[in-house]
């Protein structure tokens, strides 16, 4: 229970007790912030408390010091460039902490690796992100210049936003058929139907309703068949 308990912990110091006013600061002023020390009292003392046993003491200390050299290093090498992907890498850092810590005490172990299920669904789940992307990329690639897909619609979304959703949309209808939720594929085909038809109705071709349709399809197929093979 060491982990759930100093991840709640976490949660809490992290986000629902750090006011946006703390960030600014800590932000602003780095290690001269009071704030920050605060913000490490906070980790300490709820993880104490979670935890609810004299003899951890040491542990709560200990996630206290590391919190602090963590977020000291994120505002020290952090600017407005990289502040998302510091963001993450601090959330990891504390993440990882708090598994070192439950793996020492024995609460983890890797047996799930060796469990055949566990590693099918894995590379399924794996092969439903980039390759499935690729693969209907090139499939696609030979009607890409006929409907203009990518100079036209593309040209006003977001960068690489159709690369993400078609990997969402693979990975939710792939766990929905996992679960035996086979309505939540025909709610996946309806919403995404709904989306496009804007777009569809703006461009007032055939030729890219098509291909919309083929990519759609396609994207959905591997993932229903990929679901079918693990079941």
């Amino acid at each position: 229970m060491i982990f759930i308990q100093l991840i709640l912990a976490h949660l809490l110091g992290d986000f629902i007790l750090q006011p946006n006013s703390w960030v600014a600061d800590k932000e602003n002023r780095k290690l001269k912030s009071s704030y920050l020390y605060f913000h490490v009292l906070i980790h300490t003392i709820l993880s104490f408390i979670f935890l609810w046993d004299l003899k951890l003491w040491w542990v709560a200390v200990l996630v206290g010091i590391s919190h602090f050299i963590i977020d000291a290093c994120k505002l020290t090498f952090q600017n407005n460039q990289n502040k998302k992907n510091w963001f993450f890498i601090d959330q990891a850092l504390h993440v990882a902490m708090i598994g070192g810590i439950s793996l020492y005490f024995s609460e983890f172990n890797f047996e799930f690796l060796k469990d055949q299920g566990f590693l099918k669904i894995l590379v399924a789940a794996l092969f439903l992100t980039s390759p499935a992307s690729i693969f209907i990329k090139l499939l696609l690639s030979s009607w890409t210049r006929v409907t203009g897909e990518e100079n036209s619609v593309q040209s006003d979304s977001l960068s690489s936003a159709g690369k993400y959703i078609g990997i969402l949309e693979r990975l939710l209808v792939f766990t929905f058929i996992v679960v035996n939720h086979w309505e939540g594929v025909g709610f996946m085909i309806a919403a995404k139907s709904v989306f496009r038809f804007s777009d569809l109705a703006q461009a007032k071709q055939r030729k890219l309703t098509e291909y919309v349709l083929i990519g759609t399809l396609l994207s959905f197929g591997i993932a229903v068949l990929a679901g079918i093979l693990i079941k």
